[in-house]
């Protein structure tokens, strides 16, 4: 009997740790998301459209899914804030290949090089 109390004690543990944990952080972390939503953001909502954020409110917002359109939704159905990514230098470094030419096999390589592929 005191070996299965252990053993319960420690599996309840375990599902904290592994289940109820996590999703808390989650959470926590959606709502951060949710209360620093300003005008002029890109989101996404939970159901995939994407807008630009023209009206907040308290509980809701609207979101300018087109030009002239706009929706009300709740700020709850915000997944995420969209992040642009800004091109490095790195980047812009790389020079872009063309492979227009890929299944012709007397086309000039990258490199340069005119022998064929």
């Amino acid at each position: 009997m005191e070996f299965f109390l252990g053993f319960a004690f420690v599996m309840v543990g375990l599902l904290w740790v592994v289940v109820v944990l996590p999703q808390q952080r989650r959470v926590r972390a959606h709502q951060q998301v949710v209360m620093s939503l300003q005008e002029g953001d890109e989101v996404v909502l939970t159901a995939g459209i994407h807008g630009r954020i023209t009206h907040l409110g308290p509980e809701e917002l609207d979101l300018e899914v087109a030009p002239g359109v706009e929706l009300r939704v709740a700020r709850q159905a915000v997944l995420r804030r969209v992040v642009h990514a800004v091109p490095t230098d790195a980047d812009a470094a790389e020079p872009e290949v063309d492979i227009g030419n890929a299944g012709d096999n007397n086309a000039e390589r990258p490199d340069g090089d005119h022998t064929t592929l």
